[in-house]
């Protein structure tokens, strides 16, 4: 393997690489780093997450950069706030040898006033999200003009997220000449639509297959249905004792809820969601990084920006909507050589979906028991004794003290110290767990099969399918398209032949059923017409879907099963469901002005 020398990369930027521990650059590093300095081709660039793609698009752009003009030349575009972040730091840590060269990272939640302070002191580089981002092409404080690199980081999410019209504007600002680098994870069909309508000839290069997930991590299931979904995700908790892990939920409320039954139960958990202020989602992934938490609950856009390469466990509380997004979470383990493990708790009805992963990934996924009582007793209390096994003794400091203690435990024999000692500490453990049931028992299966297991979502039926191409990205923006409400929530989508199911926050029924009745809008030439069901009409909750629709719906965990760590703590966040103003902060909302669908308007031409 070459160096980064090798690669063309110039001193200053080899020294900083060399302070930050980087020894030898990536496969995808390898490939891209040297197509970008020595081409002016568009280039596609896949591979999987925590492989170095970051320094694979920005290493070369600071290597030919002019950090003598203080003009904007490089504009690199990202699907949440946490990950521009993320790029932005990245990058100035690349460049710190590099004089004049300065970067600003623009994305909402933040004072837009400071941005713009920062852009007019100049910045060859900025980072920023796509809604922020045309704000200040708006505002006119952001000028593009003079732009040689456009990227496109997880560009696939941000269609996902209905960025479609704000990737228009940010492409109209820039010169035809430009070069644009995209970066991905995934490779779904969207992707292909972005490069046929926003490259030019594109140079695709890869690291390993398209979609193939880590070699470095094993993908395990466990079978349980609605009932037992939240305990079974507390004994998987408590069966590995050093657990460092993010649970990944579909919504932000099933996010929130799930973190505060896991806090109510004595865990060291914390919820990450768009409904959190910037300063809210700063400290929680503050506490994470120092390991001052140790389970994050997190929706798949607030966690596109974690960047901790040691993480034991991904655990997917529910499958993804679109499937795709599987290999974005499982790669958040098994990064910088380390072992991790990706575990997802599935119903009977949503086995079928880990085919469809299994077929993406490249990876078989391994049947496994919900851990027993018994289990979770003996490896918590193995990892007590090896605990106080490795713990060193100062005798200077505890000297003085000994001779009294010795006095007190002289009745004792060595079995009955043990016994006391061990009754002290697993008390707890073994009184909630002492005769708990098998959870791999799942014949006593969810009455509420077939219906939503959510009561604050309304479940709409529409009279569109596959067969008119829709798709839940689509979906999502013929819904924003009807202009509801500001932010409404949406919950599972089921995409079927010749028809489809959707849910709504309940709070805006009314509001949808008016909406959709007043516009009368049509998709591809059809006219549109929904209704409120209370049933998966014929049978549609146990067909099958592509666009991984098809999930069902959400159910609150009741939280009152106190868990085995014991006492309840609060999360001390008093506004923590106030909703943040950032467009690039929900998986999912309805905005009255984006528009998710695949099609994305006229091809750019370039000399």
């Amino acid at each position: 393997m070459s160096t980064f020398l090798d690669l063309g990369l110039k001193e200053p930027i080899n020294k900083a690489l060399t302070d930050l521990g980087y020894e030898k650059p990536t496969v995808i590093q390898e490939k891209a780093i040297p197509q970008i300095i020595s081409s002016t081709e568009d280039l596609k660039a896949f591979a999987q997450t925590g492989t170095g793609k970051t320094a694979a698009f920005s290493l070369p752009i600071i290597e030919q950069i002019n950090s003598s003009d203080k003009n904007t030349q490089a504009i690199i575009l990202s699907p949440t706030r946490e990950l521009a972040v993320q790029i932005g730091n990245n990058i100035k840590e690349f460049s710190k040898y590099i004089p004049n060269l300065k970067v600003v990272t623009v994305y909402g939640g933040s004072n837009i006033e400071e941005q713009i302070r920062g852009l007019k002191r100049g910045a060859q580089i900025v980072v920023g999200t796509p809604g922020r981002t045309v704000d200040l092409i708006n505002r006119r404080a952001l000028k593009l003009g003079n732009v040689k690199w456009l990227v496109l980081d997880e560009a696939d999410e941000m269609l996902n997220m209905g960025f479609k019209d704000e990737l228009d504007k940010v492409l109209d600002a820039t010169p035809e000449t430009k070069q644009t680098l995209l970066f991905s994870a995934t490779f779904p069909r969207e992707v292909e639509a972005i490069a046929r309508n926003y490259m030019t000839k594109p140079v695709e290069i890869t690291s390993g297959e398209k979609n193939q997930g880590s070699d470095n991590v094993t993908h395990e299931y466990y079978v349980v249905n609605e009932r037992t979904r939240y305990q079974a995700l507390k004994r998987i908790a408590d069966v590995n004792t050093d657990i460092y892990a993010i649970i990944f939920c579909r919504t932000r409320r099933e996010t929130q809820e799930v973190a505060n039954n896991l806090i109510k139960d004595g865990y060291s958990a914390d919820a990450l969601h768009g409904d959190l202020s910037q300063q809210q989602r700063d400290s929680v992934m503050g506490k994470f990084r120092k390991r001052t938490i140790q389970i994050l609950v997190a929706t798949d856009v607030a966690a596109r920006g974690i960047d901790v390469t040691d993480l034991t466990h991904v655990i997917n509380h529910k499958l993804p909507d679109q499937i795709e997004n599987y290999n974005h979470r499982s790669g958040r383990t098994g990064r910088a050589g380390n072992k991790g493990i990706s575990a997802v708790l599935v119903n009977n009805k949503e086995k079928g979906r880990l085919r469809a992963i299994e077929r993406i990934i490249k990876k078989k996924f391994i049947a496994t028991k919900v851990p027993t009582g018994k289990e979770i007793c003996q490896n918590q209390l193995m990892h007590l004794i090896d605990k106080v096994k490795a713990t060193e003794v100062n005798t200077e400091q505890i000297s003085e003290f000994l001779p009294s203690i010795y006095e007190k435990l002289e009745d004792l024999t060595r079995e009955e110290l043990v016994q006391k000692f061990v009754s002290l500490e697993f008390n707890k453990f073994l009184s909630y767990y002492n005769k708990s049931d098998d959870l791999n028992d799942i014949s006593n299966r969810d009455s509420s099969r077939g219906r939503s297991n959510d009561e604050n979502m309304t479940r709409f039926f529409i009279n569109l399918g596959r067969k008119d191409k829709l798709n839940p990205a689509s979906l999502i923006g013929l819904i924003n398209d009807q202009k509801i409400a500001d932010k409404i929530e949406i919950g599972a989508i089921d995409i079927l032949d010749t028809f489809s199911f959707f849910e709504i926050d309940k709070n805006f029924e009314k509001e949808t059923l008016d909406a959709f009745g007043a516009n009368d809008p049509d998709f591809n030439g059809r006219s549109v017409n929904i209704e409120i069901t209370k049933s998966n009409r014929g049978g549609g909750g146990g067909r099958k879907s592509r666009g991984g629709g098809g999930f069902g719906g959400r159910r609150r965990n009741g939280g009152n099963d106190r868990g085995p760590r014991g006492g309840s703590r609060d999360s001390n966040r008093g506004d923590s469901r106030r909703r943040s103003d950032n467009r690039s902060s929900s998986p999912r909302r309805s905005s009255g002005d984006s528009n998710a669908s695949a099609g994305f308007g006229r091809k750019r031409k370039r000399d």
